[in-house]
């Protein structure tokens, strides 16, 4: 499915709130702050492009893939960066080729 979607997908999204379960009872909001192509075709036909979602600083999620779940697009599985800490949160990046 990840395939399909593109950076006109997640646009109407932007500001609101994807779920990470990690765990039975523990979950994390993550909320889609920025959406942005960069102009090139990747292996996918599709405009590259990349997703930033802020966090809480803590828990601060490693690098790795998460499912993250959201009314739209039910669950996704989604490898999140870490790639800075500001005033307002954590910031994670997904990008997509």
């Amino acid at each position: 499915m990840l395939d399909k979607l593109t950076k006109e997908s997640f646009e109407p999204s932007k500001g609101s709130v994807f779920t990470v379960r990690l765990g039975d009872d523990a979950a994390l909001p993550l909320e889609l702050t920025v959406v942005a192509g960069n102009g090139l075709k990747g292996a996918a036909s599709r405009e590259q492009f990349s997703l930033h979602f802020r966090g809480p600083v803590t828990p601060a999620l490693v690098q790795r893939t998460y499912r993250l779940e959201h009314p739209q697009f039910g669950a996704l599985d989604i490898f999140l960066v870490p790639i800075r800490k500001d005033a307002d949160g954590m910031i994670y990046e997904a990008v997509f080729t």
